[in-house]
């Protein structure tokens, strides 16, 4: 018996206070730790101005844009149960989801920097993010890989 459909709701969120971009917001809240946005707030920023400073640049928005988007994965594996059998099946991967798995990546790997304070270690995740190289983009590269060597598998998707 089919269930009553449920109406989607996505929660609005408020632009930051510094440059009035929701996707710097989002990423405000993902480094939040026990409610203290404040304190979020100081170390995403300046994080963000030292990256900024580093680069040459005078927009801190296009800067952590451009970041963002070296992380966006393209494809990922999914797992899908097939008579008794698990296959990792490629998918793309949406938009929404590309930019939440990015700023996930970006997060865990800076926290998993050693020594030093939170934001000099967010700004080091930043610049490699941003050049190119580094853990998360590394992340990007190896989910792109498994869906690569999966994609065998991919008529199994629906």
């Amino acid at each position: 018996m089919a269930r009553k459909k449920r109406k989607e709701f996505k929660r609005k969120i408020k632009v930051d206070n510094k440059y009035g971009s929701v996707k710097l917001a989002k990423f405000i809240n993902r480094v939040m730790i026990g409610g203290k946005k404040g304190l979020a707030e100081k170390i995403v920023y300046e994080a963000l101005d030292s990256l900024v400073e580093k680069i040459d640049k005078k927009n801190h928005v296009l800067a952590f844009d451009k970041l963002i988007k070296n992380v966006v994965p393209l494809m990922e594996v999914k797992s899908r149960r097939v008579g008794g059998s698990t296959y990792q099946v490629p998918v793309e991967v949406r938009a929404v989801r590309g930019v939440a798995l990015a700023m996930r990546w970006i997060i865990a790997n800076a926290r998993n920097r050693s020594g030093r304070s939170m934001s000099e270690k967010l700004s080091q995740e930043f610049l490699d993010s941003y050049n190119n190289i580094g853990q998360s983009v590394k992340k990007r590269d190896d989910t792109h890989k498994m869906a690569e060597a999966n994609k065998a598998f991919a008529h199994f998707r629906w």
